[in-house]
């Protein structure tokens, strides 16, 4: 038999959210042995995980839950959570319209891994778990109160999650504007993290987070860039230019420090790319006297 624990609803609902009608009228949690079969458009669930293997598919992402960790789910999208063998998780029903956001904001957390381990996940894990285990709080004053806390506790969740969510897809955004930007001045010698911070309003410090995200550095970028478009130039089979000509004009400081950084990146020199790539392209004396007699 599931369990519940509930506490009867506040009067107000939050003026941003439209008001609708829980499907258990006058209560506003219940903690469930598991998530139910049906649809449930009135309630969000709120898994807790307990032990065993579960997997959550997050659009291309699949996570595997560690104990205490959590995931708000809803009954139209089950295949989200996989479950193992000898698994088991505790679910917390709470009525969407009192977690304080829309349903399109509601829906962007559903499916969300939460590590219960760190942060606000930990604490929310902890005081879910002892919500759920602690028998003499059901229907309870004591009860009533903290399941208040609990719906709280909840809605700063749920607004974490959404302000990483966009914090995303704000640096997303600024990263694809740098990485564009260094394109544009890789010819330029005096190209540095703290000129392209400038040129973005950002610190270099920010600068660096968002290229530490994306497992890199911005020095890093920046060279293997310029190097990709050495290699590039120096490979035309069409033009014979000096290795210390392509180093000035791709923004090294001088031929000796380009010809080091590339052999450490290509495992050759300069010249010696060069030599392989235009013999690799170029016709042999013989390939040119059968060409003419075709």
């Amino acid at each position: 038999m599931p369990h519940t624990l509930m506490s009867r609803a506040p009067e107000r609902v939050p003026e941003r959210v439209p008001r609708q009608a829980p499907a258990h009228p006058g209560w506003l949690v219940q903690v469930l042995s598991e998530m139910p079969d049906t649809n449930d458009r009135n309630h969000v669930y709120l898994g807790v995980h307990v032990r065993g293997p579960v997997t959550v598919d997050h659009g291309r992402a699949r996570t595997p839950l560690e104990p205490n960790d959590l995931v708000f789910c809803d009954p139209a999208r089950r295949h989200l959570l996989q479950f193992g063998e000898d698994c088991q998780m505790i679910f917390f029903r709470v009525p969407r319209c009192y977690l304080g956001v829309t349903e399109s904001e509601l829906n962007r957390v559903l499916g969300v891994p939460v590590r219960g381990g760190e942060g606000i996940g930990a604490l929310a894990s902890d005081f879910l778990t002892a919500l759920a285990t602690k028998t003499e709080f059901r229907r309870s004053s004591i009860g009533n109160r903290r399941a208040r806390t609990a719906v709280r506790l909840l809605s700063v969740l749920v607004m974490e999650l959404l302000e990483a969510d966009t914090t995303d897809e704000t640096d997303d955004g600024t990263l694809s504007r740098i990485h564009a930007y260094i394109e544009e001045h890789l010819m330029d010698p005096d190209l540095s993290p703290e000129s392209i911070a400038r040129a973005h309003h950002i610190s270099v410090r920010y600068l660096q987070k968002l290229f530490q995200n994306d497992r890199s550095t911005v020095s890093q970028w920046v060279r293997q860039r310029r190097l990709e478009f050495c290699r590039l130039e120096l490979g035309r089979s069409n033009r014979r230019i000096t290795m210390a000509a392509v180093a000035h004009r791709w923004g090294f400081s001088s031929p000796s420090h380009f010809s080091r950084t590339f052999r450490g990146a290509y495992g050759m020199s300069p010249s010696e790319w060069q030599a392989l790539a235009t013999s690799a392209t170029t016709p042999t004396t013989a390939d040119a006297q059968a060409d003419r007699r075709r």
